[in-house]
């Protein structure tokens, strides 16, 4: 089975992963702008702001998810909210903060049921700076080929169930989407296979724990090495006071 048949299984069947290098010193202007004005506006033309997070190991660093039902209505969002009232006015000033916003990964949820469902109504209201609680682990495994059934039935049927033994609260799986970008104002990266994990940790403590004991980690790297392509990428992510994606 390949990720094309996947589509329609979760409620949001195509996702784009962003990150963003900034100029020194801009992360918090770029995230209180950006909960500011560009959560409801967007989900106003159809899409899911997902979660936007700090990545903790890099200052310059801002990581944001977006969601769509499919690729129509990607493009369909895109192009409202790119070409709307509220981009345009604050546009130059998210611009200003950034160094590149071209780093961005298409995904599809790998099985039925594998994607991330995160919920609006746990959001923060307007204006909130409260920290909620919560780390995200984001790991891009960079594929020799296109994921197959082999590798998804070892991460869904392995993998997933010895990490939330582990003290994963919530995980999220997803591999390349192979669609060809139908909104080519927006780069993403393409002809890139990956298989993408986030994991929802309790806080900081509860990461750090996850990490102390590395044999777990290690081991799961070495189940999926014969698939891999190049060593994992990994992001240790807190949610801003907005995000809907925390524990």
């Amino acid at each position: 089975m390949t990720p094309d048949h996947f589509h329609g299984t979760d409620p949001c069947s195509i996702i784009e992963l962003r990150q963003y290098t900034l100029h020194s010193g801009q992360r918090e202007a770029l995230i209180e702008l950006f909960d500011r004005e560009f959560v409801e506006s967007q989900e106003a033309v159809g899409m899911t702001v997902m979660g936007q997070f700090r990545d903790i190991d890099d200052a310059d660093r801002f990581v944001w998810m977006r969601g769509f039902s499919d690729m129509e209505t990607r493009q369909a969002g895109l192009a409202a909210f790119y070409g709307g009232p509220v981009w345009g006015a604050h546009r130059e000033a998210a611009n200003e903060t950034m160094v590149d916003s071209d780093n961005v990964l298409l995904l599809t949820p790998a099985w039925p049921g594998a994607g991330l469902a995160p919920n609006a109504r746990a959001r923060a209201e307007s204006g909130s700076t409260s920290q909620p609680a919560g780390m995200v682990d984001a790991t891009i495994f960079y594929l020799r080929e296109p994921a197959d059934e082999r590798l998804l039935a070892l991460c869904r049927d392995t993998v997933s169930p010895t990490l939330k033994q582990a003290g994963v609260r919530t995980q999220g799986w997803y591999v390349t989407e192979p669609t060809p970008n139908n909104f080519p104002r927006l780069p993403v990266r393409e002809g890139e296979p990956v298989l993408v994990r986030f994991a929802v940790f309790a806080d900081l403590s509860a990461l750090e724990s996850f990490d102390a004991g590395r044999r777990l980690a290690d081991d799961c790297q070495m189940l999926l090495g014969p698939w891999l392509g190049r060593s994992p990428e990994r992001h240790r992510l807190q949610p801003t006071a907005r995000s809907a994606l925390h524990a």
